[in-house]
């Protein structure tokens, strides 16, 4: 038994070994693809190239490598977010170096103020309310309350529960929506065999709604936030929802009738139970009521950003201090927020300012062919959107285009392209691992890796029809 013992311990310290010298051998690749990039156009003679100067090549020698980091996972995405900010400060903000001057003691807090944006402020909101109402039960209740309405044919079913986690999802993290619809559709999935074709249409739906609701806000994903931080304040909570929420409705209903069509037509069951029953004591009924006050309040003043004239950044404190004051978010439930995703937001934001800051963009932008207008580089950026991240995160792939796409577009132009990169990362689903919802779905062992194809295609393609409403509005 000893010896047993002892044998699993060697086999698990050899498989942690050679994750670890994987890992060491992906960054020491990334770090040398990197000062090839700084280096090798100096050694063979690219006259552009001698005009950037010592804070511009550092700024692209650490872009490629965060890309290089991110897209082989070499490390956790929000390290890799820790280490953009951390070489910027030491790089760049050091005083007298390749960019801050002489004397300037304070250059470097430039990489560390995206940490204290009002998009970081945002986004924590969203998170303190979206957990507000996962630890009441009010995602659960108001999920199970609405779908055994809807409940009466498969058809019906997997409509409400697509359309059900679109929303949650436009206010929470999609990845928490989909775990909580997972588990609000359990008792329907348990009563269907492993191979129907009704389980596998709502298991997908699951996802697709989870996947796409997040397009339609500025808090619904990180890429969205990217985005707003890099518009400073160009597009507001209401004109984001007015320019994203349709293409995802359009999106989302094109693959609803595509999963119907697959999964649903002529399939029927005998009964469809759906469980809403929650904890129903006199604190937790408190706490459920106020998170559902504070959410209608907060909901309300976002919407209401250009009448009240209060920024949602702002708005924002009201979940979090309402929450926090009133016993429903405690100490405990304040550390397991998803710091990670805040940490990868601020290293993105991060980044896309020491690419502004160092002229990196406006020499990226000087070699853009003339001739190739915002709407061109709108669709290029798009489709590299779409193809990263269907193999990193979401967030990574847009921290790392929007601020080139950014560069590349000027005026109206420039916001355009913004937009349609975040909206691009985020409808990325093609794979399994390609997002969260993606791989909680495939957990339930209801669906094989082909079964994401046909979906992400739709979407894929959907993008491109999407273009001309975007054009309405830059």
């Amino acid at each position: 038994m000893f010896m047993d013992t002892r044998a699993q311990a060697g086999r698990l310290l050899g498989t942690f070994g050679e994750k670890e010298r994987s890992g060491m051998l992906k960054t020491l690749g990334c770090g040398l693809l990197a000062l090839a990039a700084v280096f090798l156009p100096g050694v063979f003679g690219w006259e552009s190239f001698a005009d950037l100067d010592g804070g511009a090549k550092a700024s692209l020698g650490i872009m490629v490598f965060a890309a290089a980091l991110w897209v082989s996972e070499a490390m956790p995405a929000f390290a890799v977010a820790l280490l953009v900010i951390g070489l910027q400060i030491a790089i760049l903000g050091q005083p007298g170096g390749v960019w801050a001057a002489e004397g300037d003691t304070k250059a470097w807090t430039t990489f560390v103020e995206p940490w204290a944006s009002p998009t970081m402020w945002l986004f924590l909101g969203g998170f303190v309310l979206a957990h507000g109402c996962s630890k009441t039960q009010l995602d659960k209740w108001l999920a199970g309350m609405v779908l055994g309405r809807f409940a009466t044919s498969p058809a019906k079913l997997v409509a409400s529960v697509m359309g059900i986690t679109f929303l949650f999802s436009m206010f929470m993290s999609n990845t928490a929506t989909a775990a909580m619809m997972i588990a609000v559709t359990a008792p329907v999935l348990a009563g269907l065999p492993k191979e129907s074709r009704i389980g596998k249409g709502l298991v997908l739906a699951v996802a697709a709604g989870a996947n796409l609701g997040g397009i339609g806000t500025i808090i619904g994903t990180p890429p969205n936030a990217i985005a707003a931080g890099q518009l400073a304040g160009q597009i507001d909570f209401v004109k984001w929802m007015m320019i994203a929420l349709p293409p995802a409705l359009v999106l989302a209903a094109g693959v609803y009738f595509l999963i119907w069509n697959l999964y649903i037509r002529g399939e029927k069951v005998e009964a469809i139970q759906v469980d809403s029953t929650v904890d129903g004591g006199g604190r937790e009924m408190r706490h459920r009521l106020t998170v559902m006050l504070l959410f209608a309040v907060t909901v309300a003043m976002w919407m209401g950003e250009s009448l009240t004239g209060i920024p949602s950044s702002v708005v924002s404190f009201i979940p979090i201090v309402g929450l926090a004051v009133s016993g429903v978010i405690g100490a405990k439930d304040m550390r397991v927020l998803p710091w990670d995703v805040l940490l990868l937001l601020a290293g993105g934001l991060s980044l896309g300012v020491g690419v502004e800051v160092t002229g990196l963009a406006e020499w990226i932008a000087s070699h853009v062919p003339g001739n190739l207008g915002s709407v061109s580089i709108a669709v290029v950026f798009g489709l590299l959107g779409l193809f990263l991240s269907n193999l990193m995160s979401n967030t990574a792939a847009a921290a790392l285009l929007i601020p080139l796409g950014s560069s590349l577009a000027t005026g109206g132009g420039s916001t355009l392209v913004v937009v349609v990169i975040a909206i691009s990362c985020s409808a990325a689903m093609a794979l399994p691992i390609s997002t969260p919802p993606n791989a909680i779905a495939y957990g339930t062992e209801r669906l094989g890796a082909k079964d994401f194809l046909m979906p992400a295609l739709l979407v894929a393609v959907g993008m491109i029809f999407t273009l001309p409403w975007l054009l309405l509005f830059f």
